[in-house]
C-alpha cells in the first residue's frame, strides 16, 4: 500500500477520533441533541469546504500542467525545426508532472543551443565583415534561416579560414612588394606623388585594402619602378663604360680617376647626374684631343680585327683608318666602327674562341712537325723526346676532333644566319683546307730539296771520293765495333766500287775535294779507310729511329735512303 493511502486512512481515523472527542465534550457539557446536530453539520461543512477547495486547487494544477505540456511541446517542436534536430520523444509511460518537467528541460536546452548558435553566427558574421572590408570581397551568404545548422556553421568556419589564409597571403605579398617599392623609390630618389603611392608608402599597413585590384596595381607600380631602375642602372653603367673608354683614350691619370671613384658604383639620381657631368667633361676634352683619341681607337680596332680574324681586304675596307685628317667627323666614323666591331665580337665570341684554340693547336702541330726533322732531337736530354711524342700523340687525337666540332658549330651558325662565317677572308672550312694544303706542299718542297741535295752529294762523292767525317771526339773509337756495324746499302757499295775503279786513271791516288761539304740533315759524318771502303752514314740510322717513334700521322718526315 502506498504511503499516501496509509496517510489517508490515518486522516480518516483522526477525523473519527476528533468527532468522537467532540461528542464526548458535548455530552459532558450537556448540549442538547438538536444543537449537537447543528454543530456536527458545521463541522461537516468546514471539512467539506476545505476538501473541495483542495480538490479545486489540485484540478487547477492539473490543468496548468496539461497546458504547460502543450506549450512546451509546440515550442520544442519549433526549436527542433530551427535547430535542425530530431523532435523530442518521451520514452515509456510517465505522469503528467514528469512529462511537463522533461519537456520544460528540453525546451531550456534547445533555447540555450539556439542562443549559442545565434551568438556564434553573429561572431562569424562580424569576423567575415572585417575580412570583407580588408579584402574588398562580398560577405558570406548563409541563407535565410535565423538559426544556422551545425553543418552551415562548419561551412562558415571553413570559409573564414580560407579568407584568413587569403588575407595572410595577400598581406605577405603586400609587405614584400612594399619593401621593394620603397627600395626602388629610394634608389630613384622618387617621392610618392599619387594617392595610391602615398597609401602604400606612408599609411599604416593594416589599413591598406588587400583587394585583387590593389595587389595588381601594386605589382604594376613595382614593375614600373623596376623598369625605371633598370633603365637608370643601364644608363649609369653605359656612362661608366663611356667614362672608362674616354679615360683610356685620353690617358687620364689615376689621380683624376680617383676623384670620381665615388660615383663609379650605384645608380641613384645624384650618381647619374655626376656621371653625366663627367662624360660631358671628357667629351669636351676629347674634342680638344681628337688625334690622340682617334689613334687610341685605331689601336683598339687592330686588336678587334685580330680577335675577329679580319683579312687584309676587310681591314682596308675601313678607309677612315688611313685618313690623316683628324676631324670630328673622322672621330665619329671611328666610334661607329669600334661599336660595330665590339658587338660583332661579343655576339660571335664563342666561335672566335674556338678558331683561336684551333690555330693554337695548329701552330703546335707545325712545331712538332718541324722538330720531327731536327737531328738534334735524338739527343733526348732529360726525356724531352718521349714528352714530345706523348704530346704529339695527344694532339693527333684532339686536333681533328676540335676541327670537326668547330666546323659543325660554324655550319649551324651559317644555316641560322644565311651567310658565311669568314676567317681571314675565307670560309672556315676553306681556310682549314688551305692550311692543310700549304702544309702538304711545304712537306713536298722540303722532301724534294732533300732528295736533290742528297743526289748532288752522291754525285760529288762519286767524282771526288768521300772525306772522313767522323767527329774528332769519336776518332779514337774502332770503326768496326760489333754492335755498331750496319749493312751497307747498294748505293754505298756501288759508290765505293766506282772510286776504286777510278784510281789508276788519276795516278792511283785519290785526293779529297777541297770544297766544304755538309752532311745531309739528320745524318752523321761518315769515315773512309785507306782501302776506299766507307762506313754507312748515320743519317739512315737516325731516320729509321725517327720512323719507329713517329707512328702514323707525321711519318712523312722520315728521311728515306739514298738511291741512284
Amino acid at each position: 500500500m502506498r504511503r499516501s493511502e496509509v496517510l489517508a486512512d490515518e486522516t480518516i481515523i483522526c477525523l473519527q477520533k476528533a468527532l468522537t472527542h467532540l461528542r464526548e465534550i458535548w455530552e459532558l457539557i450537556g448540549i442538547p441533541e438538536d444543537q449537537r446536530l447543528q454543530r456536527t453539520e458545521v463541522v461537516k461543512k468546514h471539512i467539506k469546504d476545505l476538501l473541495d477547495k483542495m480538490i479545486v486547487e489540485e484540478e487547477n494544477l492539473k490543468e496548468r500542467l496539461i497546458k504547460s505540456i502543450s506549450v512546451c511541446q509546440k515550442e520544442l517542436e519549433s526549436l527542433c525545426t530551427e535547430l535542425h534536430v530530431e523532435p523530442f520523444q518521451e520514452e515509456g509511460e510517465i505522469t503528467i508532472l514528469q512529462l511537463e518537467k522533461d519537456l520544460r528541460t528540453q525546451v531550456e536546452l534547445m533555447r540555450i543551443k539556439k542562443k549559442e548558435r545565434k551568438q556564434e553566427l553573429k561572431a562569424l558574421q562580424e569576423e567575415d565583415q572585417e575580412l570583407c572590408e580588408i579584402l574588398c570581397m562580398p560577405p558570406y551568404d548563409i541563407g535565410g534561416t535565423s538559426v544556422p545548422s551545425l553543418e552551415e556553421l562548419d561551412q562558415f568556419r571553413q570559409h573564414l579560414a580560407t579568407r584568413k589564409q587569403t588575407k595572410a597571403t595577400r598581406r605577405e605579398e603586400f609587405v614584400t612588394i612594399k619593401k621593394q617599392i620603397i627600395l626602388c623609390m629610394e634608389e630613384l630618389d622618387h617621392t610618392p606623388d599619387t594617392s595610391f603611392e602615398r597609401d602604400v608608402v606612408c599609411e599604416d599597413e593594416d589599413a591598406f585594402c588587400l583587394s585583387l585590384e590593389n595587389i595588381e596595381t601594386l605589382q604594376k607600380l613595382l614593375r614600373q619602378l623596376e623598369i625605371r631602375k633598370s633603365q637608370n642602372e643601364a644608363m649609369c653603367e653605359g656612362l661608366r663604360t663611356q667614362i672608362r673608354e674616354l679615360w683610356d683614350r685620353l690617358q687620364i691619370p689615376a689621380e683624376e680617376r680617383e676623384a670620381v671613384a665615388t660615383v663609379m658604383t650605384g645608380s641613384k639620381a645624384r650618381v647619374r647626374k655626376a656621371l653625366q657631368l663627367e662624360v660631358a667633361r671628357l667629351e669636351e676634352l676629347k674634342k680638344q684631343n681628337i688625334k690622340k683619341v682617334i689613334e687610341a681607337i685605331r689601336t683598339e680596332l687592330v686588336q678587334y680585327w685580330d680577335q675577329c680574324f679580319y683579312s687584309q681586304e676587310q681591314r682596308e675596307a675601313f678607309a677612315p683608318f688611313y685618313d690623316e685628317n683628324f676631324t670630328e667627323n673622322l672621330l665619329q666614323l671611328h666610334d661607329a666602327e669600334i661599336v660595330q666591331l665590339r658587338n660583332y665580337h661579343s655576339v660571335h665570341k664563342d666561335l672566335f674562341e674556338g678558331v683561336r684554340k684551333w690555330e693554337e693547336s695548329w701552330r703546335l702541330f707545325l712545331e712538332f712537325e718541324r722538330k720531327a726533322s731536327d737531328p738534334s732531337r735524338f739527343t733526348n736530354r732529360g726525356g724531352n723526346l718521349l714528352k714530345e711524342e706523348k704530346q704529339r700523340a695527344k694532339l693527333q687525337k684532339t686536333l681533328p676532333k676540335l676541327e670537326e666540332e668547330l666546323k659543325t658549330r660554324i655550319e649551324m651558325w651559317e644555316q641560322e644566319h644565311s651567310k658565311a662565317f669568314v676567317v681571314n677572308g675565307q670560309r672556315f672550312a676553306d681556310y682549314v683546307a688551305e692550311q692543310w694544303e700549304l702544309h702538304r706542299l711545304e712537306k713536298e718542297r722540303v722532301k724534294q730539296e732533300r732528295q736533290l741535295k742528297n743526289k748532288q752529294q752522291m754525285e760529288a762523292e762519286m767524282l771526288y771520293g768521300s772525306a772522313p767525317r767522323t767527329p774528332s771526339k769519336r776518332r779514337g773509337l774502332a770503326p768496326s765495333t760489333p754492335g755498331k756495324l750496319r749493312k751497307l746499302n747498294t748505293t754505298t757499295m756501288s759508290s765505293t766500287a766506282a772510286n776504286v775503279s777510278m784510281r789508276p786513271a788519276f795516278g792511283g791516288t785519290v785526293y779529297r775535294s777541297p770544297m766544304s761539304r755538309l752532311p745531309p740533315s739528320g745524318s752523321k759524318p761518315a769515315t773512309s779507310t785507306c782501302s776506299g771502303k766507307k762506313t754507312p752514314r748515320a743519317g739512315r740510322h737516325g731516320a729509321d729511329k725517327e720512323n719507329e717513334l713517329n707512328g702514323s700521322l707525321l711519318s712523312a718526315r722520315t728521311i728515306k735512303g739514298f738511291q741512284i
